[in-house]
């Protein structure tokens, strides 16, 4: 068995004021170093709950384990361009075939295209229209996982442009109908086949509408 980090590490970064701080220095004597860390809970690797978009949702501590923990599709994206959208026929090329109630995992390897750290990854990604949502819906998801920003208005929000909810395709489809999201990993393209076993617990942080995961992948177990 192999295990494939596809998380995107917390640390400084433009969009999200990350703060790391440590105190204690055990060279100087002192018994333990203690870091502290102020991070938003939508920034990075991260799982969404209902309450992100919905009033009086379930908040992240209801999201159960099996959720999105589990057998995974990999939908092989890789060549789909930059600022393109992604319809409902290029997502039905991807789908290796499976049962309903699976994790799915968009893979465009965009990582590999523009780095994360800057404004290019977040503006020029392809992005999923709102007939491939409706289509993800009809596979009856438990999860859908994405390596891109997934909605065209993501782009928008590094310069505060405001655009009718409606336009966040993904979340207005998908998280509305209780499908939970899994934002923002990289190294998908580790994954060599169509199919893996999927890990992607969010922290416990009780009241939260979304939380950091440390997401990977368990290739070569049975899924």
């Amino acid at each position: 068995m192999r295990i494939v980090d596809l998380s995107m590490p917390i640390a400084p970064h433009f969009r999200w004021r990350t703060q790391v701080s440590v105190t204690g220095d055990i060279r100087a004597g002192d018994q333990f170093r203690i870091s502290r860390l102020d991070a938003a809970c939508h920034g990075f690797s991260h799982v969404d709950a209902p309450a992100h978009i919905l009033a009086d949702a379930p908040t992240i501590e209801a999201t159960p384990l099996e959720r999105v923990v589990g057998p995974c599709r990999v939908l092989d994206l890789r060549d789909v361009p930059a600022n393109q959208p992604i319809g409902p026929e290029r997502l039905a090329a991807a789908d290796p075939g499976g049962p309903a109630r699976e994790i799915l995992l968009l893979s465009a390897g965009w990582d590999r295209q523009r780095d994360w750290n800057t404004p290019e990854f977040w503006k020029e990604a392809p992005w999923l229209t709102r007939e491939a949502a409706d289509w993800l819906l009809s596979r009856e998801p438990k999860a859908v996982a994405f390596d891109f920003p997934q909605d065209f208005p993501i782009r928008l929000l590094l310069d505060r442009q405001e655009v009718p909810f409606d336009q966040h395709v993904t979340h207005d489809v998908l998280l509305r109908r209780g499908i939970t999201l899994i934002e923002y990993l990289v190294n998908t393209t580790a994954l060599p086949g169509p199919r893996t076993f999927l890990c992607a617990a969010p922290l416990l942080v009780p009241g939260a509408d979304g939380a950091p995961a440390r997401v990977f992948a368990l290739e070569g177990l049975a899924a």
